[in-house]
C-alpha cells in the first residue's frame, strides 16, 4: 500500500467513526435497563433503543436524567404539561377522566386480595401544583409496587428527557417494537 491509499483509509474510518458518533448523539441510544420499576414491560439487564427526535406524549416510555442519581430512569409518562393527575381506588385519573393501563394488566392479576398498586393521591399532594407546569412531565413505573418516580421525586423535566423508547433489542427472545 502507499501513502495516499492509507491516507484514504484512514479518512474513510475517521468519517465513519464521526458519523456513528453523531447518530448516536442525535438521533438513537441503546440503553440497559437497571432494576425491577418497569415490570413486566422491562425486566433488569433488557436492553432498549431509545430515539432522540420524537415528541414525547403521555404514556410514551421514556429514558431521562434521574433527578436524585447520576444514572437513568426508564419511567412511563403519566402526565404531561397541562394535565391534572389524580390517583382513587387505584384508578387513575387524567383531567378526570378513569384512564385504562392495561400495561398494569399483570402486576394487578399478582396483587393479594384488597391490595393496591397504588396509594390514593393527587398531583398536589406529590408536587404542590394542580396541573403539570409547562416544561415538566409526571412520570411513574409499570411496577408501582416497587418503583421511585414522580411519586417520590416529583416532576421532571422535559429537558432531562434522553429519548423515546422504540425498541427493545434484548433479549433476543422479547424484541418489541414499541
Amino acid at each position: 500500500m502507499d501513502r495516499s491509499e492509507i491516507m484514504s483509509w484512514i479518512k474513510s474510518i475517521a468519517m465513519a467513526v464521526i458519523i456513528a458518533g453523531a447518530v448516536r448523539y442525535f438521533l438513537f441510544s441503546n440503553i440497559v435497563v437497571h432494576g425491577e420499576s418497569m415490570a413486566p414491560t422491562f425486566a433488569n439487564a433488557d436492553k432498549v433503543i431509545i430515539t432522540k427526535t420524537t415528541e414525547i406524549s403521555r404514556f410514551d416510555q421514556i429514558v431521562f436524567d434521574a433527578p436524585d442519581t447520576d444514572q437513568h430512569y426508564i419511567k412511563r409518562v403519566i402526565g404531561v404539561p397541562g394535565d391534572s393527575i389524580e390517583v382513587k381506588d387505584d384508578v387513575l385519573y387524567v383531567n378526570g377522566k378513569a384512564t385504562e393501563e392495561p400495561y398494569l394488566a399483570k402486576n394487578r392479576a399478582a396483587l393479594l386480595p384488597g391490595q393496591k398498586l397504588m396509594g390514593d393521591f393527587t398531583l398536589r399532594e406529590k408536587t404542590g401544583y394542580d396541573k403539570v407546569p409547562d416544561g415538566y412531565l409526571f412520570v411513574m413505573g409499570d411496577n408501582r409496587l416497587v418503583s421511585k418516580d414522580s411519586r417520590i421525586f416529583g416532576l421532571i423535566r422535559e429537558d432531562s428527557v434522553n429519548g423515546e423508547v422504540q425498541l427493545r433489542i434484548y433479549p433476543l427472545s422479547d424484541i418489541k417494537v414499541y
